[in-house]
């Protein structure tokens, strides 16, 4: 039986039955999604297909009409948000954005106390903030930010920004990262460099990616669930989804394939 225990508990993140209608409308139509454990799974679809929907079910800013949602195998469903974010599940872009004109160094040494449990306390001593300064700078350095350190977050340029938000996102140390749509506005350059990035902070932990075009996670994901109309019509590698006629119409269907 050990074998079979094995085989369940790899799902990090899951969903089942996941359901979630507006005024009559059914935005998110019984999404079962599994994520594995250390693994980058990304939620690809066109526009409108619901994918933010099914992210924001995710990250408790929405509640779902009905269905479930299993964090490490325990029913968090009702669980607030704050809650499901000290247990590891955290989503990004909703930090840096915040303090637009702290410096680069400031919005990481904010993210990191704010994971030391602290309030945010700005009128304590420089001398209890320089205790974050090393870690701030390691995570700085691993964005590429160096030498932005001192600039502040609203000079930075916007794919600069978006290796700011994931800086800020790793402070907080998550098992399970929830990215959404960070290449969206980029540019090629920017795009390889996010997506270096984002494999490199995915080592050791798990990965949850809305994106809206499929080529760039080709390379990035280990497993690709495609949205259509609230559910999902295809799931693999991006060899199987790219290959797949429902997911290839789909995207014909919807006015655009590539960006």
């Amino acid at each position: 039986m050990g074998e079979v225990y094995e085989l369940v508990s790899t799902a990090i993140l899951e969903t089942r039955g996941l359901t979630k209608q507006f005024s009559g409308f059914t935005a998110v139509k019984s999404v079962d999604l599994s994520v594995k454990e250390g693994t980058i799974h990304a939620l690809i679809g066109p526009n409108g297909a619901g994918k933010s929907t099914v992210f924001n079910l995710l990250t408790k800013f929405l509640v779902p009409t009905s269905g479930q949602i299993f964090y490490r195998g325990e029913d968090i469903t009702s669980v607030e948000a704050a809650s499901i974010a000290q247990r590891g599940l955290v989503r990004s872009f909703q930090i840096s954005a915040v303090f637009p004109h702290l410096s680069v160094r400031e919005n990481v040494r904010v993210a990191l106390q704010r994971k030391r449990g602290g309030c945010f306390d700005f009128w304590r001593s420089e001398k209890i903030l320089d205790q974050y300064n090393d870690r701030a700078d390691e995570l700085i350095d691993a964005v590429g930010l160096s030498e932005f350190r001192t600039h502040t977050a609203v000079e930075l340029a916007y794919g600069r920004k978006r290796a700011l938000e994931i800086a800020t996102t790793l402070a907080l140390e998550p098992n399970v990262m929830l990215l959404d749509e960070p290449m969206a506005g980029l540019g090629r350059e920017d795009i390889g460099r996010i997506s270096a990035l984002i494999k490199q902070s995915a080592k050791g932990r798990t990965v949850l990616m809305v994106e809206h075009n499929l080529s760039v996670v080709a390379d990035l994901s280990d497993t690709i669930s495609v949205l259509q109309r609230g559910e999902i019509i295809a799931e693999g590698t991006y060899a199987e989804v790219s290959q797949n006629p429902q997911v290839i119409s789909a995207y014909m269907g919807s006015g655009h394939g590539h960006h």
